[in-house]
């Protein structure tokens, strides 16, 4: 499956720290090293180093490199809504309408996002969110990224165009979603997507990347959702790690 391996990538890190192949204090591998020695893009090893970051394992200065700090992951907050169907259920809780369904080849833009090859061939399925009511006004744009292999997938998707993708590939190949890793970043308005939310273009909207994980960290899908920055809030809720 042609899939954003950053998790994999970070396992192995993890792994290499843990048994001491990169000891306290040592750098890592740089970035261009790291991207020819797991045939990946640079944008795809970033991700992987930050989380290492986020976990407390290594410190990343700019003409330094990354340095091992622990070999264990630090205990300190960490964010739950609480769990991956609580996160599955927020984003069944607004009217969606109908989706548009189309095979894509991944342009550099999008497999810099997606951290994928690029010229990956996807099923995407896009969509919008509405708020309630007869003047509801778009809460959302949702592109959704699907191996090709699982083509059967919109046929599913136009018999129940209510129900999550994620949920309908639980539902109809047998496999599970584990883990969903998110990213959020403010992103200007694109004219297009300044037409689709009724915004001006330019303006600022809130742009979340999710990629749904199996229990091997595989991905199952990734999702690229769009909002607008006056119309939508995001609530998180931080529990001190156990430990």
């Amino acid at each position: 499956m042609n899939k954003p391996r950053f998790t994999d990538i970070a396992r192995h890190l993890k792994e290499g720290i843990a048994s001491g192949h990169f000891p306290l204090g040592s750098l890592l591998p740089t970035e261009i090293e790291l991207r020819d020695h797991y045939q990946t893009s640079r944008h795809t090893v970033r991700m992987a180093l930050q989380e290492l970051q986020d976990a407390g394992l290594v410190s990343r200065r700019k003409n330094v490199g990354t340095r091992v700090e622990s070999a264990v992951a630090r205990a300190g907050f960490q964010q739950s809504l609480a769990s991956v169907e609580d996160l599955m259920q927020y984003g069944a809780a607004h009217l969606r309408l109908a989706p548009e369904i189309d095979t894509i080849s991944s342009n550099a833009a999008l497999s810099r996002l997606l951290g994928c090859a690029e010229g990956t061939r996807w099923l995407r399925i896009s969509s919008m969110r509405m708020e309630e009511g007869p003047q509801g006004l778009p809460l959302g744009w949702t592109d959704i990224y699907v191996d090709t292999k699982y083509e059967a997938l919109e046929a599913h998707v136009r018999a129940a165009p209510d129900t999550l993708v994620s949920a309908l590939i639980e539902q109809h190949y047998g496999l599970r979603v584990a883990e969903i890793v998110q990213q959020v970043r403010a992103v200007d308005a694109s004219a297009a997507m300044a037409k689709r939310l009724h915004v001006e273009a330019g303006s600022a909207t809130l742009q979340i990347l999710r990629h749904y994980l199996d229990a091997d960290g595989e991905v199952l899908v990734s999702s690229v959702a769009t909002h607008p920055g006056e119309r939508f809030f995001f609530t998180t809720r931080l529990q001190r790690a156990k430990g």
